[in-house]
C-alpha cells in the first residue's frame, strides 16, 4: 500500500529543517451522485462557523475567467472565450528542443506562454503547491512553473512544478516533476515548494505562475488551460489540533467503492500495481460520483479478466514518470479535469467543520493523511501517507470515508472516529514507528467538482477561498 517516493510527504524539507533532524524518507501511495443518509440539519451549511472568521493560514488563488487570463502577459498566446475561458496557442513565439528523459527522444516544439500577474500573498508562505485544468490533445503539452518572491526583497527562479499532458502515446512527452530544483532558500519536493529553513523566518510573500503551452510543429493543435492556480501556506508545526465541535452531521454522499489492494500485481510498470495506487483509486471513485467515467474504447487496454479497469486507467494516466508514482497530486487534479466539465484543485482545509460544509452541498474529498496502526481504530494498518475519500459523517460526527485499502470493494467503507481522523489529517509533525520526529500533510486534500456548482457549491467553495 505504501512506498517511498521523492516528495515522501509534504513539508518534509521545511518539518525537517525546523526540527533539526534529516529529511525524513515517507511511503506514499500516490488520490454526479445522488446523497443519503440523514436529513440535513436546520443550520444553513454555507454560514461560516466562528473558525472561519479568524485569519487563514492557507492562501488560495486561481485564474480562471476571462478577465482573469486578459490580466496576464501573452507572448504566443490569446484567450479562447466560451463556457470555460482558458489560454490557447494563437502564435507560437519560437520552437525549442526537448529530450524526454524517460524516453531519450529528443523532437522540437512550437510553444508560447501565458504568465500571470504577481499574486500578493496574504498568508506569507512556507510552502505552495501549484495545479491545473487543461485539455492537451495527442502532440501538445504544457510546462507549469512558479516564481516567488521572499519576505528578504530577493526572488526565487522559476522553478518547474510539472511537465504534463494528459496522454502518453507516441506522439508525447512522458509527464513528470524535475528533481533536483533549489536556489539555497528553497526547494522543490516533486509537486511542493518548500523553504528550506522556515525556522529562520523567512518566507515567500508572493508569487506568480507562468505556463508553456508545446506542439507539435506546423500543426493548428494548441492545449486549452482553463485553471491555474496555486495553494500557499504558512502552518504551525504541531502533532495536535484542537478538536471540532460536530455542526452539520447526519449526511452521506453516495459515492462508488473502489478497493486498490484487489489490483495488487496489476501493471507494476506504474508504480509496482495497485498496492501504491490509493491515490487515482480514491480519485477515480470521486470522478464516477459526478457522473463520469472513461469510455470502453479508453479502457480496451485493460486486461479484460481485472475487475474494474478504470482503477488500472486512473493509475496509468495520474503517472508521474520522475516520481515513479501515482501520488502527484496536481497530476491527480489535472487527471480528473480531463473529464467533462468538471474542475480540480489542491487544497488545505482547516478543520473537519471545513469537509461537513462541502458534504452538505454535496461535495466530497480526498484526504492525505499518515499515521501509525494504532492511531486510527478500525483501519487495520498503519502508513507514512495515503489517501481516501471523505464521503460523509454519522449523527454522531464520525467521518464516514471510502477507504481504499480495503481487501475489496464491498469493504471499502468504513467509519473512523472522528478525533482520530481529524487529528491525523491536520497535523504537521508527527512520530513514526521508530519514534523519529516526520511530517504530516496538514489538511492536505484533493477537490472536484462541476465547472457550474450551485450556488451554495459555491458559495461554500468562496468561503473556503477556493473559486
Amino acid at each position: 500500500m505504501t512506498r517511498s517516493a521523492p516528495r515522501r510527504t509534504v513539508l518534509a524539507a521545511a518539518l525537517a529543517a525546523a526540527a533539526g533532524v534529516a529529511a525524513p524518507t515517507a511511503q506514499a501511495d500516490e488520490p454526479r451522485g445522488a446523497s443519503a443518509g440523514g436529513a440535513a440539519p436546520a443550520t444553513d451549511p454555507t454560514a461560516p462557523d466562528a473558525a472561519h472568521r479568524t485569519k487563514s493560514l492557507v492562501d488560495h488563488h486561481a485564474w480562471t475567467t476571462a478577465a482573469d487570463w486578459d490580466q496576464g502577459t501573452a507572448r504566443g498566446t490569446r484567450t479562447a472565450h466560451g463556457p470555460r475561458p482558458g489560454v490557447v496557442i494563437a502564435r507560437p513565439v519560437g520552437t525549442a528542443d526537448y529530450r524526454d528523459p524517460h524516453t531519450g527522444r529528443t523532437a522540437a516544439w512550437e510553444y508560447a506562454t501565458w504568465t500571470s500577474p504577481v499574486h500578493p500573498l496574504a498568508v506569507p508562505a512556507t510552502e505552495a503547491v501549484a495545479s491545473w485544468n487543461a485539455h492537451t490533445p495527442p502532440g501538445t503539452w504544457i510546462t507549469v512553473e512558479l516564481r516567488g518572491r521572499y519576505s528578504d526583497g530577493t526572488g526565487t527562479p522559476w522553478y518547474v512544478m510539472g511537465r504534463w499532458t494528459a496522454g502518453d502515446g507516441d506522439a508525447d512527452i512522458r509527464r513528470t516533476s524535475v528533481d533536483g530544483q533549489k536556489d539555497g532558500k528553497s526547494s522543490i519536493s516533486t509537486d511542493t515548494f518548500a523553504l528550506d529553513d522556515p525556522a529562520g523566518g523567512l518566507r515567500l510573500t508572493s508569487y506568480q505562475l507562468r505556463l508553456t503551452l508545446h506542439r507539435r510543429p506546423g500543426t493548428s493543435l494548441t492545449p486549452t488551460v482553463w485553471r491555474l492556480g496555486a495553494m500557499a501556506s504558512d502552518l504551525p508545526d504541531r502533532f495536535e489540533v484542537p478538536a471540532s465541535k460536530p455542526v452539520r452531521v447526519g449526511r452521506e454522499l453516495v459515492v462508488p467503492r473502489y478497493s486498490q489492494e484487489i489490483h495488487k500485481g496489476q501493471y507494476p510498470e506504474y508504480d509496482n500495481g495497485g498496492e501504491a495506487w490509493c491515490s487515482p483509486t480514491s480519485s477515480q471513485m470521486i470522478i464516477e460520483y459526478w457522473g463520469r467515467k472513461p469510455t470502453q474504447q479508453q479502457l480496451s487496454w485493460v486486461d479484460p479478466d481485472y475487475a474494474d479497469p478504470q482503477v488500472c486507467h486512473a493509475a496509468r494516466y495520474a503517472f508521474d514518470y520522475q516520481y515513479e508514482g501515482c501520488g502527484n497530486w496536481p497530476f491527480n487534479a489535472a487527471y480528473a479535469a480531463t473529464y467533462r466539465d468538471l474542475q480540480a484543485t489542491v487544497a488545505r482545509l482547516s478543520s473537519l467543520n471545513d469537509a461537513e460544509r462541502l458534504i452538505h452541498t454535496g461535495i466530497p474529498l480526498i484526504t492525505s493523511q499518515s499515521f501509525l496502526k494504532t492511531e486510527l481504530d478500525g483501519a487495520g494498518y498503519g502508513t507514512a501517507g495515503h489517501l481516501m475519500t471523505v464521503i460523509g459523517f454519522t449523527q454522531d460526527g464520525d467521518v464516514i470515508a471510502n477507504d481504499p485499502a480495503s481487501p475489496d470493494d464491498k469493504a471499502v467503507r468504513r467509519v473512523y472516529r472522528r478525533r482520530q481522523f481529524e487529528n491525523i489529517w491536520l497535523r504537521t509533525k508527527r512520530k513514526n514507528a521508530q519514534g523519529k520526529i516526520v511530517s504530516g500533510s496538514g489538511g492536505v486534500c484533493y477537490l472536484y467538482w462541476p465547472a457550474k456548482p450551485t450556488p451554495t457549491q459555491h458559495r461554500v467553495l468562496a468561503d473556503l477561498g477556493i473559486r
